[in-house]
């Protein structure tokens, strides 16, 4: 139970998640009012680890909805196993049979088969999907929808309903109302705009990169082994490589991995030598790869001096990279030599016509 943000916080750092005070103010305040949050921000800041977290510090079992380009209701409510439905069928046939001995007519089976359709349209018979799991649950959960920018609209505005009321009608079965109200996370990597009508109905929260004293201390708890010295300069060379237009910035994730990476070749410090060779656990495409070779020289500089300051201020290090000298054209300069020529050749009378003097 999240009794104070400062205990939320505490409750969450306990789970090897660090969090600042807005976060912890969501967070918090999102249990008390019994509202979802919305967390929206760039892959691997932690968006969908909070849900994690929040689940363990509150003893819930989490329960999560991935999504993806053509989800349905189907696949986020129910389905009925339809498989197990023609085997009972098979098997319950003989007593099926003895349902319509006596049975005159059309109208009269299937009057008598409608008094007993409900057995094949049971508990017995459903497929509860994240949703379903979530409302029907008699324990307190944690729903997490994760990358619902990734699934349609259409997708979308059904979630409204759901999270209107916290409740979901099953034709067969009726209206199932949530007996707790479950403690919901969405998350976005801003692939796409989420509605208005959506945000109404949450808490919003934006996850960006963290600042280099919080990714430090990410480090040093998530990566014990990590010398001092060595996340310093992890931490000033990550800050560099977001710095560049990149399509896929490096993100928190893929910091401590190439952290644990470096733990597990023995470094103790971070060469030039080594950045290069171990570029790949970040840069992702090759049109990032060609940038980042380019401007290798300015990222690799926290690594020249022998003792880095263990925290680079924006004041030590410019996250500015060096602007590249414009290529030059072929075809403007060979047009800018041919009007020069001319010019050159026309500015002494009786040159161009092959007289050699005035």
């Amino acid at each position: 139970m999240f009794a104070s943000i400062e205990q939320t916080i505490a409750q969450l750092r306990d789970q090897q998640y660090l969090c600042d005070r807005k976060l912890a103010t969501v967070a918090f305040l999102a249990l008390q009012m019994r509202k979802p949050i919305l967390i929206e921000g760039p892959a691997g800041v932690g968006k969908t680890e909070l849900a994690k977290a929040v689940a363990a510090a509150l003893e819930r079992r989490l329960i999560r909805l991935q999504c993806y380009g053509g989800l349905d209701e189907a696949h986020a409510l129910y389905e009925w196993e339809y498989g197990k439905q023609l085997l009972y069928t098979q098997i319950l046939r003989d007593k099926i049979s003895r349902l319509f001995e006596g049975v005159s007519d059309l109208h009269e089976a299937v009057a008598q088969l409608h008094l007993h359709e409900d057995v094949f349209f049971s508990e017995h018979f459903i497929v509860r999907r994240p949703i379903l799991q979530a409302i029907s649950s008699p324990d307190p959960v944690v729903l997490l929808i994760d990358e619902l920018d990734r699934a349609e609209e259409q997708f979308e505005a059904f979630l409204l309903e759901v999270l209107s009321d916290f409740q979901v009608t099953v034709p067969e079965l009726g209206t199932v109302k949530a007996a707790t109200i479950p403690y919901v996370i969405i998350t976005s990597n801003n692939t796409r705009d989420l509605s208005d009508a959506l945000k109404r109905r949450c808490l919003h929260l934006f996850i960006g990169y963290p600042d280099e004293q919080r990714e430090l201390d990410i480090l040093r708890m998530k990566v014990p082994a990590l010398r001092e010295t060595l996340a310093a300069q992890v931490v000033a060379v990550i800050r560099r490589l977001r710095a560049l237009d990149l399509r896929k910035a490096p993100s928190i994730s893929e910091t401590l991995d190439w952290a644990q990476a470096l733990v597990l070749l023995n470094a103790d410090a971070l060469t030039p030598a080594l950045l290069e060779e171990t570029l790949h656990l970040l840069i992702k495409y090759e049109r990032d790869t060609q940038q980042v070779n380019d401007q290798l020289p300015w990222i690799g500089e926290p690594l020249q001096t022998q003792n880095p300051p263990a925290i680079p201020s924006a004041t030590e290090i410019s996250l500015h990279p060096p602007t590249r000298p414009a290529e030059l054209d072929v075809n403007y300069l060979e047009q800018r030599r041919q009007e020069h020529t001319t010019r050159y050749f026309t500015s002494y009378r009786g040159r161009t016509d092959g007289r050699t003097g005035g």
